[in-house]
């Protein structure tokens, strides 16, 4: 295994350093593709984000593969747009109402296919037709659960592994003393830093026969006090989620997958990016059940945790998702279908 530095810049335009997402996206391209000479690689693997090894690879000839690592973004036809955080139509007329919504939105899907032909024209690469021009048509691993997919037809090359699950060790994992169900809040820190999301369940969660185990942002004061609750700067997902009745986030894909992976369903409080969707398709598929950021309070999270506690079924289909990802390592299937790309084996 080599390593190689991965362009860094400023991509934000400020006064200082005016340069744009796609200037950057041309800049790495030609800093990227002495290393493919260079390592000579049988295939390559770009996560979705990343747009410059993708371009690299298609311009040094080289076999290209897409991870995404979430919910594939690509509409399909009756289901809803992906990232509006709206779950799935049950009704013939509801999957109209999404065809409808969806031709709406392709104009910024177009914008998006005119941007990116522009940047491979930049890099002497020609124009695509398709839409999603940055998803590899020859390999695509999909990292999570299908069972959290909207029903669709797949296209030719895409995989839904499952999905792709790494913690980094250490961490705290001691649970307040009693006998009251566990409730693991583990908020993002990085989207929420006044810690909205930790400071209500602290609030909503006081006094309720339960015990709460709540990561903090690193530096964070002037918290709630909870006699039931331990506030940590880190914690053990693999030794607390296991043992925890309901696991409260953001619904950041990381937390919302491993929860669900150790068989506890989730609340889910979204607070930018894809979040919403990801907690309304774990709503949808029947792990948990989603709290639209806006309407987040002490009040309306207390009454949410108390409803998922309330409801088997959502225990239920989190260990059914459990039970599913321990024989369906995501890493080790993605793994075997890119080793078969790259010895240049399309089956499986």
């Amino acid at each position: 295994m080599r390593f190689y530095p991965a362009p860094e810049y400023q991509v934000f335009p400020t006064r200082d350093r005016p340069l744009k997402p796609y200037e950057a996206v041309v800049r790495a391209v030609d800093e990227t593709a002495p290393a493919l000479r260079d390592f000579r690689p049988d295939a390559v693997v770009n996560d979705i984000l990343t747009l410059a090894p993708a371009l690299a690879a298609e311009r040094e000839g080289v076999p290209l593969a897409t991870l995404v690592p979430h919910f594939y973004p690509p509409t399909a036809d009756g289901v809803p747009p992906y990232g509006l955080g709206a779950m799935a139509a049950r009704t013939p007329v509801g999957r109209g109402f999404w065809r409808a919504t969806a031709q709406q939105m392709s104009r910024g899907v177009e914008r998006g296919r005119r941007e990116l032909n522009e940047t491979r024209r930049r890099v002497g690469l020609p124009a695509l037709d398709r839409h999603y021009g940055g998803i590899s048509e020859q390999l695509c691993l999909v990292g999570t659960f299908p069972q959290l997919e909207y029903p669709r037809t797949w296209p030719a090359g895409v995989h839904v592994t499952g999905p792709l699950i790494w913690q980094p060790p250490g961490g705290d994992s001691e649970w307040p003393p009693g006998d009251g169900p566990r409730v693991l809040v583990a908020p993002s820190t990085a989207q929420d830093q006044g810690q909205t999301l930790l400071r209500a369940a602290l609030r909503g969660l006081a006094g309720l026969p339960l015990r709460v185990l709540a990561v903090r942002r690193r530096g964070t004061t002037g918290l709630p006090h909870a006699s039931n609750a331990r506030v940590v700067e880190w914690v053990s997902y693999e030794e607390a989620m296991p043992r925890a009745d309901v696991v409260v986030c953001h619904a950041g894909h990381g937390t919302l997958a491993t929860a669900l992976a150790w068989g506890a369903p989730v609340v889910t409080v979204p607070a930018a990016g894809d979040m919403a969707e990801n907690g309304a398709r774990a709503q949808w598929a029947g792990a948990g059940l989603n709290l639209p950021g806006r309407f987040l309070s002490p009040v309306t999270l207390r009454w949410v945790v108390q409803q998922a506690l309330e409801r088997p079924g959502l225990r239920t289909r989190a260990r059914e998702l459990a039970g599913w990802a321990r024989t369906h390592d995501g890493a080790t299937e993605a793994a075997k279908l890119v080793e078969r790309f790259a010895a240049g084996r399309s089956d499986g």
